[in-house]
């Protein structure tokens, strides 16, 4: 099976691309910079030059693919709707491309924002869960592409997924506090 795969460099998307290909599947990684692109090919997967601004792009690594893993997300905080923007234009020309052709497309999501002790299960739509309905809005988008012929799918990922080898959100947490001077620990301070 031939899998595109967006964010392929990325922490997460690097496992998934690993997996895929340990899986004996061919991997196609978008790649937005060379040193993205030297990371994709350093995982075995061949490199597809662009953005989630390259909508033309995404439709035609989508069309030529036989699944498609949305990974990526541009965590730009300072403009955090622009961000959500444009991950919803990709998504929207992902699904556009493999409308009605049966393909798998995961997309991941999130759950920030949940309110606090409450359990969300899989049947939860996201505007139920989450006050950061914008972000989640995608993900319903996405599973609504089951009535277009995608077979679709959302994975929602915790605010922080990390671990050894991590270069992304909570090692620049602790980055800023170093650099503010602060220690960087969670909770009561004993786990650090």
């Amino acid at each position: 099976m031939r899998v595109f795969v967006t964010g392929a460099s990325g922490f997460i998307g690097s496992a998934v691309v690993a997996d895929l290909l340990a899986a004996g599947h061919e991997v196609v990684g978008l790649a937005r910079s060379d040193e993205s692109a030297a990371a994709v090919e350093r995982l075995g997967a061949t490199v597809q030059r662009g953005t989630l601004d390259d909508l033309d792009t995404l439709a035609a690594a989508a069309r030529e693919a036989d699944g498609v893993a949305h990974l990526a997300f541009q965590h730009d905080f300072a403009d955090f709707a622009g961000a959500i923007a444009a991950d919803r234009r990709a998504t929207d020309a992902i699904g556009a491309a493999l409308a009605g052709s049966g393909k798998p497309f995961v997309n991941t999501s999130g759950i920030l924002g949940i309110t606090p002790g409450r359990v969300v299960t899989e049947s939860d739509h996201a505007d139920q869960v989450s006050p950061l309905t914008d972000r989640h809005a995608t993900a319903v988008a996405t599973l609504a592409l089951a009535e277009r012929g995608v077979r679709a799918s959302v994975v929602r990922l915790a605010p922080s997924v990390h671990g050894e080898g991590d270069h992304g959100f909570v090692p620049r947490l602790v980055q800023i506090a170093r650099e503010r001077g602060v220690a960087g620990f969670y909770g009561d301070g004993t786990v650090r």
